[in-house]
């Protein structure tokens, strides 16, 4: 048996302002990538979040992509 693929993605992106999630350019969003679990994903956003922190309107988050795939958590899509 395998374990379950609980997919987490990484984006981030330089914001407006420090008030509100509002990217001031969409076109320039980093597109970290897709991890199989929140674990891996949690490295990611860490090591991006880390290279980034001289900028402080820079944000990178985690979306659980595997709660937007199966939303009542039934395991049927």
């Amino acid at each position: 048996m395998t374990d379950k693929q609980l997919l987490h993605f990484v984006f981030g992106g330089e914001l407006e302002n420090l008030e509100e999630v509002k990217f001031r350019d969409l076109s320039k969003l980093d597109l970290v990538g897709v991890y199989p679990n929140y674990a891996e994903a949690s490295k990611a956003w860490r090591a991006k979040a880390q290279s980034t922190v001289d900028n402080a309107h820079m944000r990178y988050f985690i979306v659980h992509m595997h709660k937007l795939l199966d939303p009542d958590g039934d395991g049927k899509f």
